[in-house]
């Protein structure tokens, strides 16, 4: 199972990549049709779109990592059995949030699918298409959040593979 979750937060953190290459080639795209006077249509709203393709596939990656934002100053003043404590609390509030999340993010692809909700700049993409990365995302969120939940109640202490130390914040 741990290799399988393992390979799931690398294909997205490989999505996550590929996005903000995407990002990087319609920015160059457009900034070269302005200088050779051509237009291609759409280019900002793809942007906009691979931008948060690229931010929703790192949140599992960057969780698994320990690389989102921990106030640790509480956690340290507290013994072990109550770190691990507060430790399952706030991951049960951040599945929480996660679930919620995924469940709305969800929501609206069905529900820009059932009514063939459109963009509204000149290209005319179908919204679902760019909100199912979102969707997806936050599915893979909810899964890390549900891998790191279990390893703590397992007793595990949080597998942080960062590569920077550890910073008090």
């Amino acid at each position: 199972m741990r290799r399988f979750l393992d390979g799931l937060y690398s294909a997205a953190e490989f999505l996550a990549a590929v996005s903000l290459i995407g990002v990087l080639l319609t920015v160059l795209l457009s900034i070269v049709s302005r200088q050779f006077s051509f237009h291609v249509s759409g280019l900002d709203a793809y942007a906009g779109y691979l931008m948060a393709s690229a931010g929703f596939f790192a949140l599992a990656s960057t969780l698994r990592h320990g690389e989102h934002i921990r106030v640790t100053i509480l956690l340290n003043a507290l013994s072990p059995a109550g770190q691990r404590k507060l430790d399952i609390g706030a991951i049960t509030v951040g599945l929480a949030v996660a679930i919620s999340l995924a469940f709305f993010s969800s929501k609206l692809v069905l529900d820009s699918w059932t009514f063939n909700d459109i963009s509204t700049s000149n290209d005319a993409t179908p919204l679902w298409i760019p909100q199912l990365t979102m969707a997806a995302g936050n599915i893979l969120f909810v899964i890390a959040f549900i891998d790191l939940l279990v390893a703590r109640i397992r007793g595990q202490a949080l597998s942080i593979d960062s590569q920077e130390p550890q910073r008090n914040e």
